[in-house]
């Protein structure tokens, strides 16, 4: 009889536990009967008999630490305390920023192609734009109308 290495027969072992070769676990004293185990049957049979068996996950029963990821499901721990990084740096802020400030591109780049207002003007709106100095469109359009940037007889 064909001898199989036993490291053939821990590949096959695992898949059909569905889990790791490390998590395979060999009776010692019955190795050289998992060496003769040729296919895949031979090796349930051998699951079955209990020469072969799947070693349980290790984990770290710790109590607090459940607690408080139960609360942090809730939303609970997420005051000032708990915060790292500014405030824009946080989830959320930076996609609101980036949906204000393309409007705000988009804008401009309407009104350059119209002709309402010039190249060099559009280059100076588009620096303010990018450091944050419009809350909105419409704050845009009233600085540009107070700072008399819009050409004559094209107010929009």
């Amino acid at each position: 009889m064909v001898m199989t290495n036993i490291r053939t027969v821990k590949r096959m072992a695992a898949d059909l536990l569905k889990c790791g070769i490390t998590k395979v676990w060999i009776d010692p004293e019955k190795v050289e009967e998992a060496k003769k185990a040729i296919t895949r049957e031979d090796v349930r049979k051998l699951i079955k008999k209990g020469v072969i068996k799947k070693i349980k996950e290790k984990r770290e029963k710790n109590p607090e630490a459940k607690k408080k990821m139960l609360q942090k499901k809730k939303g609970r721990r997420r005051g000032p305390g708990s915060r790292k990084g500014a405030k824009g740096a946080r989830q959320g802020e930076k996609t609101e920023w980036l949906k204000k400030v393309r409007a705000q591109r988009k804008l401009i780049k309407i009104l350059r192609d119209k002709g309402v207002i010039e190249r060099s003007v559009y280059r100076k709106i588009y620096r303010l734009i990018k450091g944050g100095m419009f809350r909105s469109k419409k704050h845009l359009l009233a600085y540009l109308k107070d700072h008399e940037l819009l050409k004559e007889g094209e107010n929009k």
